[in-house]
């Protein structure tokens, strides 16, 4: 439904995207996960057409996203990740613009979200908070009741109650069949709904996994907490990955060495063992390395 062949755009500072190449299949939610000027953005804006490519292309549901943008996103749910409103709109003014826009009745869909939202479209837009507008900007995105849908950083400015209410329509549109790719940083959402995930770093895609095996390929994490300094020292002058915590307390990164682990904390008084609860985030740090690296 979404194909991205080794796109390439470059930009006049260098940076840019490179050789990037996924898809996603029909009914699938697809995560695409990189920091802040990783090339998230400037790959979805090649989706919509915004922008020429140096090399490559891509396709939305066969067609390609240049040449037949405005076919495409009459019928595609979008969610920019930096929104622009006509300020002097309210909410309501809003979306009927952009369903004139599209040329689609879409006041059932609409209404049902208004109150799964729980937003007051009475409001100049100029006078909403960033929940709110995002809130907007949400029901916009997906009002006409599209088969594909993508969606840039969605949560950005929700409040926690308001995260949870995406996420259970995000998997809601999913058993409904709907292909979503979405762009995100907080790996909590990406873990919840996203069947599969592409990690972009600096321009270029360095892996594209399930995320079950890309969880199950992180490195497990040990708090160990010893008797005295010398102990501590012990630990920390071994080959082990370690990372001095606090006191005597140390924690332990391994992927397979169990056995070593085991010989360096049998040399030691151990009076504290705990496994940590990882997440996506730490498997998504194994491909970034540690801040500052």
């Amino acid at each position: 439904m979404i194909e991205v062949n080794n796109l390439t755009k470059v930009y006049p500072s260098g940076k840019g995207v490179f050789n990037v190449s996924f898809k996603v299949e029909k009914g699938e939610v697809f995560g695409f996960l990189g920091p802040n000027g990783a090339g998230k953005t400037t790959t979805i804006r090649q989706l919509l057409g915004f922008t020429n490519a140096t090399e490559g292309n891509c396709t939305i549901n066969g067609l390609d996203t240049r040449e037949n943008a405005h076919l495409i996103q009459r019928d595609l749910g979008y969610l920019p990740g930096e929104i622009a409103f006509f300020d002097k709109m309210n909410g309501h003014d809003f979306l009927n613009f952009i369903s004139e826009l599209r040329g689609k009745n879409s006041d059932i869909r609409k209404e049902e979200l208004i109150r799964y939202f729980d937003l007051d479209l009475n409001h100049k837009i100029r006078k909403m908070s960033k929940g709110m507008k995002q809130k907007l900007g949400l029901i916009a995105a997906f009002m006409h009741d599209p088969d594909i849908l993508i969606l840039d950083e969605p949560t950005s400015g929700l409040d926690p109650i308001m995260q949870k209410k995406f996420i259970d329509l995000i998997k809601a549109e999913k058993e409904r069949g709907k292909t979503i790719l979405m762009s995100s940083h907080i790996f909590d959402e990406v873990e919840k709904v996203c069947s599969k995930a592409a990690i972009i770093k600096e321009g270029r895609i360095v892996v594209i996994e399930d995320i079950q095996k890309l969880k199950s390929n992180r490195q497990k994490s040990f708090i160990v907490n010893v008797n005295d300094e010398k102990d501590l020292n012990t630990i920390l002058n071994s080959k082990l990955n370690t990372k001095h915590l606090e006191n005597n307390t140390v924690e332990i990164f391994i992927s397979d060495n169990y056995n070593e682990m085991i010989q360096v904390l049998s040399s030691v008084n151990v009076i504290g063992f705990e496994e940590t609860h990882q997440s996506l985030e730490q498997a998504f740090i194994h491909y970034y390395g540690k801040e500052g690296e």
